[in-house]
Parts: structure tokens; C-alpha cells; sequence
């Protein structure tokens, strides 16, 4: 093949292309086309994963598992759908039974079941959670607290959580795994908040009042009780000592401090055997008897 040279125009260049070159090109188209196909026609499904084959538009009724594979090139795609839990932040607004706005900091952790991925694919692009879980458990979270004033939804915070949990569930199906619904906060206007502060502290002072009333009550039982013990002892005593009046004899005896004593008859008649009662003062502090 021969050019015209620019510099001289009527003079011929021949240009000489290497055998060589076509066979190389060749080859490299070959072994890009080779490449394409390898990349186009294998898939990977990462770990906690699930893939979803879709083949012309069409997905596939079984899901693949994870790990490597072979498919058709060009024509068909592998979407890999988590399967692992997944925790989401929602925030849902709700309405008390006395009318009190009260907004509810939210934690969802859900999970997308292996047996599902295909209808999640299907029904929801492979992420469900702003078209079937936010709303399903926005209206669950509604529903339980109309039914609660904002003092008992603060007050019954966990039973909140249990109420909403298992309405959320049932509405939701078992398509998916909710596993858990986690209150994080809950705010209330300013005003509310404090009129609650107010009449808790009120409660928590009168129920102080009532443990104190109680105590004394207690104590002043206890002291009636005590009287009463007292009192019938000194009864049974008394009825001892007239059944028995010889033990009076041996108890002054047994007081007596060894000075000159005083006969005293043991009755009024003068007949009975007298009793010895001391007459002396007594001794001094330290002083021998």
C-alpha cells in the first residue's frame, strides 16, 4: 500500500503491515469476548445472602444460596436479598386517649426469612421495610397508645413495647421476622411533662404519708398489745400468788438482808404463822450486811 508523502506530494510512501498483526487482533477480540462471557455467565452470592435469578425480566421460584455459579450470559441477573438482621430507625407520631401528642423514638430489627426472598424480590424490590414494615408498625404503635393516656404510656413503657410488638406481627405476617421493637425515647410537650413530674411527686408524698400513718398505727397496736400481755400477767400473778401463798413467804425470805426481823401475822385473826419482814435501815452503799 502506498501514501502520498505531505512534504512531497509527488513522491509515494509504502506503509508495510506486519502478517502477524491481524492474527493478533484477532486473538484479542477472541479473548475479550472470552472474558465478557466469563464475567457475564458466573455469579457470587456474598455471605447472608440469598440470590434471586432473574432471567429475561422473570425471577426464578427457588432461591440461590450463597456461594459461587454458573448462569446464562447477558440474559440473566443474580440480586442477592440480605438475610441477616437488620435494625432501622422509625419515628412514629401518635395521639393519646386524652388527646396528648406523644412521638415515639423507634427501633425495628427484622429479618427477611430465606423462604421469603423471592416474594420479597417480587413484591418489594428486596427491601420491604418502607412499604410493608414502617406502615404496619406505625398503625400497631397508633393503635395501642389511643387506647393509654400519656402519663400510663410513660408509666407502661414496656407493655407499650409488647402491645405494639405483637399487634405489628400479626399485620405484618410471616413473610417477615420481626424480631424485636425497642422504645427508645418517648417525648411529650413541655407543659405535659411537667404536669406528670408534678403528680408523680405528689403520689410518691402521699404515699410517704400513708407508710408513715401506717407505722403508727403499727407502733400504737403494738403498744396495746404489749399493755394488754402486761396486764394479764400481772392477773396471772396475782391469782398464783392468792392460790399459793406460801411462795410470798419464800420470796421474803429469800429478799430478807439479815437484820432484826419483824413478825407479821400471816392473817388478819393472828392465828396463821407470821412472817418475817426486815425492820432495819438499809446499809449504807459498800457496807457489809
Amino acid at each position: 500500500m502506498r501514501a502520498r508523502n505531505p512534504y512531497y506530494p509527488h513522491d509515494r510512501v509504502e506503509l508495510v503491515i506486519p502478517a502477524y498483526l491481524p492474527r493478533l487482533l484477532a486473538a484479542a477480540a477472541v479473548l475479550f469476548v472470552l472474558v465478557l462471557l466469563g464475567a457475564t455467565g458466573s455469579y457470587i452470592v456474598p455471605p447472608g445472602h440469598r440470590g434471586v435469578k432473574v432471567t429475561l425480566g422473570r425471577a426464578a421460584e427457588q432461591f440461590l444460596p450463597e456461594g459461587f455459579g454458573f448462569k446464562l450470559p447477558l440474559v440473566t441477573r443474580v440480586v442477592p436479598i440480605s438475610v441477616r438482621q437488620r435494625t432501622v430507625p422509625l419515628h412514629a407520631e401518635c395521639f393519646s386517649s386524652d388527646l396528648q401528642q406523644v412521638t415515639l423514638d423507634l427501633r425495628i430489627l427484622y429479618r427477611v426469612p430465606e423462604q421469603s426472598v423471592v416474594q420479597i424480590y417480587r413484591q418489594y424490590a428486596g427491601d420491604p421495610f418502607d412499604n410493608l414494615i414502617a406502615p404496619r408498625v406505625q398503625e400497631a404503635v397508633k393503635e395501642v397508645t389511643a387506647l393509654l393516656t400519656a402519663e400510663q404510656i410513660v408509666k407502661n413503657r414496656g407493655q407499650v413495647k409488647l402491645d405494639a410488638l405483637a399487634r405489628a406481627r400479626e399485620k405484618i405476617g410471616d413473610i417477615l421476622e420481626v424480631n424485636d421493637l425497642v422504645i427508645r425515647n418517648i417525648d411529650l410537650s413541655d407543659e405535659l411533662e411537667r404536669a406528670i413530674e408534678a403528680k408523680m411527686v405528689a403520689e410518691q408524698e402521699a404515699a410517704r404519708a400513708r407508710f408513715v400513718q401506717m407505722q403508727t398505727e403499727i407502733e400504737a397496736e403494738t403498744a396495746v398489745i404489749r399493755a394488754e400481755s402486761e396486764a394479764q400477767a400481772i392477773r396471772i400473778r396475782g391469782e398464783a400468788l392468792r392460790l399459793n401463798p406460801e411462795f410470798l413467804r419464800l420470796q421474803l425470805v429469800e429478799k430478807w438482808n439479815g437484820r432484826s426481823p419483824l413478825v407479821v401475822p400471816g392473817d388478819v385473826s393472828g392465828t396463821g404463822s407470821g412472817l418475817l419482814l426486815p425492820v432495819g435501815r438499809p446499809a449504807p452503799a459498800g457496807d457489809e450486811p
